[in-house]
């Protein structure tokens, strides 16, 4: 295991980032971490192999500052421990990290850790398509109840929180994909905390975090990531991290993942892990590029609307992203006049952006979500979703947002 480098004082997340989880000593010297690309572990000792499948399995905790034994990379490995240490920093309150290799991989180990038959998960809508498809193909066949509520009515998930049985978890995507819909953390939160169940409650924050919105400071128990979008930021590998206050938690989780095999590989947590000190940077140019373009495409006759932070006209969504939400981020959504025939041809007619699903890379892409992303879907959860055959999902990179406009429009006015 990596020794942590401890600091004498209190510093900032994007120092932290770059500071803490690995010493150079371990590592012959070198100013970054190196790639350890080992299946199994020597021990120390019997005694110490001993020691580390006690707290491996559960049978007891390590002691403040205890370097316990590595064992075997589906466990845990050293690339994974310095992601994880160095992750913490960049979402606000949180204490401790656990890293997959996909973020679906993520939100299946917290279903499965979580549910059991009986027990009942409150979920937005809409989510991503691969959630929802988890929900109905995987929670629902094990005798998991999920309840959809429309994202952004208070008033009905509130309800639906109360009036659920054996609730063990609320899922919140906020915004959604691909509608940009606000949901309330904290009154979700309190309608949590108020059901004598007790049910945790599960933010995906991969539009918004860790740059622009902070579930965990605003008390959810669980934060969501696809580390492959934002945090990863170049479109070349898959990931997913979650991270919590409750260090019992995450270890929890953690034991659910040595069971499915699904931790992040040490490639790849080198790769990430190189990438965590760009998040802010990245997030912050790609969020002004955005907020121009969306506010000057609203006008556009070819556009019905565009679904985008900054151009809320509901009170009680601009009262969610005022409260919750620091920038309005790079994902914007185009509801297109002509449905599906409209959004195919302004696609095709693109020159810079490219036709693919993903989102918060360094290159910007647009899809059609109900054929795509969230084609899974069934025509009643896309109702009740709001995706439309006219909306068009945009993730803007970094590129001259001129340029990106420039492509737009001109895709918009061939229509």
């Amino acid at each position: 295991m990596e020794k942590k480098r401890e600091i004498p004082y209190l510093v900032r997340p994007t120092t932290a980032v770059l500071t803490r989880g690995f010493d150079p000593r371990l590592s012959v010297g070198s100013a970054r971490p190196a790639v350890f690309r080992s299946s199994t572990y020597v021990f120390n000792s019997p005694e110490s192999a001993e020691r580390a499948f006690a707290i491996a399995l559960g049978k007891t905790r390590p002691e403040k500052g205890e370097n316990v034994d590595l064992i075997y990379s589906r466990l845990s490995h050293p690339n994974a421990e310095i992601l994880e240490d160095q992750i913490v920093p960049l979402e606000k309150g949180a204490r401790a990290a656990a890293v997959f290799n996909s973020g679906m991989a993520a939100i299946s180990t917290v279903c499965l850790s979580l549910c059991s038959p009986g027990w009942c998960v409150v979920h937005t809508v809409p989510v991503y398509g691969g959630t929802q498809h988890l929900f109905d193909t995987l929670l629902r066949p094990l005798g998991i109840q999920t309840i959809g509520v429309a994202a952004g009515d208070g008033v009905a998930l509130d309800a639906a929180i109360a009036g659920a049985g054996n609730l063990v978890l609320v899922y919140l995507e906020t915004p959604a994909n691909p509608t940009l819909r606000m949901v309330d953390i904290r009154r979700a939160v309190a309608a949590a905390r108020r059901h004598p169940d007790a049910p945790l409650v599960a933010v995906d924050n991969t539009f918004m975090g860790p740059a622009f919105q902070h579930p965990l400071a605003l008390d959810a128990d669980l934060v969501i990531y696809s580390g492959t979008k934002y945090l990863n930021g170049f479109s070349d590998l898959l990931a997913g991290v979650i991270l919590s206050r409750d260090e019992e938690l995450i270890t929890h989780l953690r034991g659910t993942r040595a069971i499915l095999g699904n931790i992040l590989q040490p490639d790849e947590c080198w790769l990430l892990d190189s990438r965590l000190p760009t998040v802010m940077l990245r997030m912050n140019r790609q969020s002004k590029n955005a907020q121009r373009i969306a506010e000057s495409l609203a006008q556009h006759p070819a556009v019905r609307r565009v679904l985008y932070p900054s151009l809320l006209t509901e009170p009680d969504q601009i009262r969610i992203r005022d409260a919750q939400c620091e920038f309005p981020g790079a994902i914007m959504t185009l509801d297109l006049r002509g449905g599906k025939k409209a959004a195919f041809a302004f696609l095709r007619s693109l020159h810079i952006l490219r036709d693919a699903v993903s989102l918060g890379g360094v290159e910007s892409l647009a899809c059609h979500p109900r054929t795509t992303t969230h084609s899974e879907l069934s025509p009643e959860d896309l109702e009740l979703a709001g995706i439309t055959d006219g909306l068009v999902r945009i993730s803007v990179g970094i590129e001259d947002w001129r340029d990106l406009q420039r492509d737009i429009r001109d895709a918009l006015d061939g229509l």
